[in-house]
């Protein structure tokens, strides 16, 4: 007699995982697409972010600036814990031209970016453009 020893493979696709979810806020009060403003401006710029998936929670938030292409400014970091790890929300208010030296024709780029658990990145920009 022959024994046959069967083996079944079961085969999982790997989890390529979604971006956390993330946009500016809009209205009245904020700043959230390209705009052409006057040095010294105080400006509001406002995100809500949210986990993609249920188990990828949501580890950071970096909202950052830099000026003419330059290299990015940290303005704003924070860890996130407990309820901010499920959905995130942010305003931090910045003076345009905050760049010792800048001026009119200047632009200032503003990332925001959110990191999940996984490692996997959600960020929106804008430019501003000194008047």
């Amino acid at each position: 007699m022959i024994s046959f020893v069967a083996t079944i493979f079961t085969s999982c696709e790997p989890d390529a995982g979604r971006n956390p979810q993330i946009s500016f806020k809009t209205g009245a009060n904020y700043v959230s697409a390209d705009a052409t403003l006057k040095k010294d401006t105080t400006i509001t710029i406002g995100i809500d972010a949210a986990k993609s998936e249920d188990k990828d929670v949501l580890k950071s938030y970096t909202l950052s600036r830099s000026i003419n292409g330059m290299t990015d400014s940290t303005i704003f970091s924070a860890t996130l814990t407990g309820s901010d790890q499920d959905k995130y929300s942010k305003d931090v208010a910045l003076k345009i031209g905050g760049f010792g030296g800048s001026k009119s024709g200047d632009k200032e780029t503003y990332k925001a970016t959110v990191i999940n658990r996984d490692g996997l990145i959600g960020q929106v920009s804008l430019t501003v453009t000194i008047k």
